[in-house]
């Protein structure tokens, strides 16, 4: 995810600061990785840098300073043009689940086991599965929320459906994992 296009699609709506952004953030992408109160301050000083975001002012509210972030003409046109581009998918697929297999395999004399990985890792994932379907089930659950969720739960479910296959196939995997 590009932080630098999602704080400035959330500067479209007109200035904020820090630390409004951080939250509005928090809020639009619930299952994302929060952000850092650094990593947003970093990326909006960068964006300031490069003429796609201006500071507008500052105001206090009774409280500290704060400087009051807008997105230039410049940061809007290049925001569009972002939203606008194909995200191409990943032309080469990093797995750590199935770096973890074929590394229990080569270490299988050592104790590791493949197929006990496998499970247990199935079961850490439908943990998750039941923990997204009640957040998404939740009463009052926005749609932000659900829509978050159902594509974190899709995900899960294609790793659930490898993991199925991998385990059918793990004995030819192992042949041939250890025959290299």
């Amino acid at each position: 995810m590009s932080t630098r296009h999602v704080l400035l699609g959330l500067l479209a709506s007109g200035p904020r600061h820090g630390y409004d952004l951080k939250r509005r953030h928090d809020d639009r992408f619930p299952q994302a990785r929060p952000l850092a109160y650094a990593q947003v301050y970093t990326t909006l000083q960068r964006l300031v840098r490069d003429g796609l975001v201006e500071v507008e002012g500052t105001d206090s509210d009774g409280g500290p300073e704060r400087t009051l972030y807008r997105a230039t003409p410049h940061g809007n046109r290049e925001l569009l043009g972002w939203a606008a581009r194909i995200t191409p998918p990943a032309p080469h697929v990093t797995n750590e689940i199935f770096a973890k297999v074929v590394v229990s395999i080569l270490v299988a004399g050592q104790g590791a086991d493949p197929a006990a990985h496998l499970l247990a890792q199935r079961a850490a994932h439908m943990a998750r599965m039941r923990e997204l379907t009640a957040v998404k089930s939740a009463p009052g659950a926005d749609l932000t929320t659900v829509l978050s969720a159902d594509y974190a739960l899709a995900h899960l479910d294609a790793d659930l459906r490898w993991m199925t296959t991998t385990a059918a196939r793990l004995a030819t995997l192992t042949a041939e994992v250890t025959a290299a």
